[in-house]
């Protein structure tokens, strides 16, 4: 049985054996809407919110001076980013642009939309900084004519401790402090590949939403057994799903979200199967399919 807080409001208009029906859903924006405009960037969860997604979907990092930064990678993108001087960065100094190494002040020169993005041809071009966490909270939140839910992913590994991020527990108190000074708690969720940052926000916040990422064939139960409690949602890449998954998920009492699904007949494909979300880089697509 869902809970209240998945009781999701965006509404799919279908048509099942010739009986239409209504799916609810909740419908995340993936990194804003990077499939048309820049990824992790306020101009990209702004239009998120315009075309009414329930949740807005991030990455966050930590910089040298421990500030909590909205970022996919660690690290200066060579897909995206550019120099101060406007030059693109390349594949080979990239991961030596290592964000936790760098001061926020120093990470905010940096461009990482002026060049789009070849992956997605939709997307407009425009001159953005990776924002900090805080910033895109309040942007949001000042912007939103009804509250927003914010799924917020933890990018850590344990290759990566003490490299590209603090430890975790230090990532998570990071992360946690942000949220509570914005108080969106009761509309957040914490998501991570990585079983150590989750087990660790739920030392810290009990309460809290917690959603497993998952990209593995180990299978459903597997990858729980690799937690100590069970987590609210359970979010594997879409390819992993099918029915069999989702009555898993479902006989146990969590919800299922799977990521990043782009075409319209793949999303109704899932819905059909009956997933609780669909994470997105273009919420526009989703919403046509009420047309």
């Amino acid at each position: 049985m869902k809970s209240r807080f998945y009781t999701f409001p965006f509404l799919l208009m279908t048509c099942l054996m010739g009986c239409s029906s209504v799916v609810e859903y909740d419908l995340q924006g993936h990194r804003g809407a990077r499939g048309l405009l820049p990824e992790n960037s306020i101009p990209g969860f702004l239009l998120a919110l315009e075309y009414g997604v329930d949740t807005i979907e991030m990455d966050v990092v930590v910089s040298a001076d421990s500030q909590v930064v909205v970022s996919h990678e660690p690290w200066m993108s060579a897909e995206i980013c550019s120099h101060p001087d406007s030059t693109a960065v390349d594949e080979e100094e990239a991961m030596s642009l290592n964000l936790f190494t760098m001061s926020y002040e120093r990470i905010a020169l940096f461009d990482c939309g002026s060049r789009g993005n070849e992956r997605f041809p939709e997307q407009e071009p425009m001159s953005v900084a990776k924002p900090l966490l805080v910033d895109a909270l309040r942007a949001v939140e000042s912007a939103a004519e009804t509250p927003v839910r914010y799924n917020i992913e933890i990018k850590s590994r344990e290759d990566g401790d003490g490299v590209f991020h603090p430890d975790v527990d230090t990532f998570a108190h990071l992360v946690h402090e942000v949220i509570v000074k914005l108080d969106v708690m009761g509309r957040t969720t914490i998501q991570s590949f990585d079983p150590r940052a989750l087990e660790s926000y739920h030392r810290i916040a009990p309460e809290a939403t917690l959603a497993l990422l998952v990209s593995n064939e180990r299978g459903f139960q597997s990858n729980l057994d690799r937690l100590s409690f069970l987590p609210q949602i359970y979010s594997p890449n879409h390819n992993l799903v099918d029915r069999s998954l989702v009555d898993s998920v479902h006989s146990a009492g969590l919800t299922i979200v799977p990521w990043t699904i782009n075409e319209t007949a793949r999303m109704r494909k899932l819905l059909d199967l009956g997933v609780d979300g669909l994470i997105t880089d273009y919420p526009d697509r989703a919403v046509a399919m009420q047309n």
